[in-house]
């Protein structure tokens, strides 16, 4: 491995970590973060998943769906737990995307590289992942389902599925979301409001009114996924236009509480925010000049641990 390539390798397993751990210091209503626990996982087996799986991650070599698999193994002997299906399924393309000392082009044109050069081993492995992570809800799909063999590439596979599934969407229309409207709203909340936890939250907020959350439709139905979206949507915009975001403390925890009594988990909202957080750090180590990158990070962040407090 030369050294300017374990350079790349080191900067992108940090930006996953620090992702992971930023989203963690957000406060999310029904969602695991740093005020508050939920649905029998704690922050800190969030950070030792993140942990964990980064190495998997970021080696040299395997294709997209043996990367993920390795992860979700790697996850599964940390924690024991299913903590990050989704965080991975969405970061792994976009750190192989990255990780490619040899890429053309931005973060986006590499990441439609990698999944449109996915193929049916990467849909066995991505099955297998699936699988040992054991996902709450995941029922029997019509087609394609995980526990059938693998016929048709992820990007079939995803696209079969993107009509329920937010994950599945963002593979099947080559991020287009994460992209085009979850990564400028984040950079203007943190424009706004300097705070980078406070701007994962806002974003968290943002996905959690605008779709109905696929982990909450999946394990509690369509119905309780739409009904979560209406609470969330006045809260959402109210954080979106207040110049301070504080001011919105009380709501969002009284949501959190709300949610967590009754068992809400919007775990799809929380993994996309990682996704757009790792954006936001990816995109400058895609770019010419590799050690001007280094000092483009997510701005205000740290290692995993300690996370600040809101």
């Amino acid at each position: 491995m030369s050294e300017a390539f374990a350079l790349r390798r080191r900067l992108i397993a940090d930006a996953y970590r620090e992702a992971c751990g930023l989203e963690l210091a957000a406060l999310k209503p029904g969602n695991v973060h740093r005020d508050a626990d939920g649905h029998g996982m704690t922050v800190d087996d969030f950070l030792r998943s993140a942990e964990a799986s980064a190495g998997p991650l970021t080696e040299p070599g395997p294709a997209l769906g043996e990367r993920i698999y390795r992860a979700v193994s790697a996850t599964r002997a940390a924690v024991a737990c299913n903590t990050n299906l989704g965080i991975l399924l969405l970061c792994a393309p976009l750190i192989q995307a990255a990780l490619d000392p040899t890429g053309c082009g931005g973060l986006r044109r590499r990441l439609v590289g990698v999944l449109n050069a996915a193929d049916r081993t990467d849909t066995d492995w991505l099955f297998r992942a699936i699988r040992l992570a054991a996902p709450g809800g995941l029922g029997v799909a019509p087609e394609h389902d995980v526990s059938g063999e693998a016929l048709a590439t992820p990007l079939e596979v995803m696209g079969a599925a993107a009509h329920r599934d937010r994950i599945a969407c963002q593979y099947a229309d080559g991020f287009h979301d994460l992209f085009e409207r979850a990564l400028p709203l984040l950079v203007g909340f943190e424009t706004r409001w300097l705070d980078p936890a406070w701007a994962a939250a806002g974003l968290y907020l943002d996905f959690l009114a605008r779709y109905p959350d696929s982990h909450v439709a999946r394990k509690l139905g369509l119905d309780q996924a739409v009904a979560v979206c209406r609470r969330a949507a006045p809260i959402a915009a109210a954080l979106a236009a207040a110049a301070r975001p504080q001011v919105c403390t009380e709501a969002l925890r009284a949501l959190d509480l709300d949610l967590k009594t009754a068992g809400i988990n919007p775990g799809t909202s929380a993994d996309l925010t990682v996704a757009c957080l790792l954006i936001r750090a990816l995109e400058p180590l895609c770019c010419d000049d590799l050690s001007a990158a280094v000092v483009r990070r997510i701005p205000g962040t740290g290692p995993v641990t300690p996370v600040p407090s809101l």
